[in-house]
């Protein structure tokens, strides 16, 4: 013989509800890895159109891109951001073709962060 509240959680209302307390599982997301967007210096490519990819592609003001610029010049390579993979090889393939477009031999490469 079966009882009465064996379907509705013992609560005798006839509504099949469990009134305990609801526990939501999430799962923890990973952040993606990020990487170093950077510029090598030549001795060919102007300085100007250095400046001028790096506001560009960028997102950098003058005076950022000018101080980017420089240091590069000076110390051979430089970190023109940090961005996700997806993003600065995106940057990095918009570089090089504005480059090979206007013949000069600019470089950049992406590191891990």
């Amino acid at each position: 013989m079966k009882r009465d509240d064996d379907n509705n959680g013992g609560n005798g209302s006839g509504d099949d509800l469990d009134h305990g307390v609801a526990v939501k599982s999430r799962t923890k997301t990973k952040k993606p890895s990020m990487y170093k967007v950077l510029m090598l210096n030549d001795d060919y490519t102007p300085m100007e159109f250095v400046i001028q990819v790096l506001e560009q592609f960028f997102a950098k003001n003058h005076d950022e891109a000018t101080k980017i610029m420089l240091h590069v010049h000076q110390k051979g390579v430089g970190v023109c951001g940090v961005f996700t993979y997806e993003v600065a090889e995106t940057k990095v393939n918009q570089t090089m073709d504005l480059a090979q477009q206007h013949q000069h031999p600019l470089q950049c490469t992406i590191e891990k962060d």
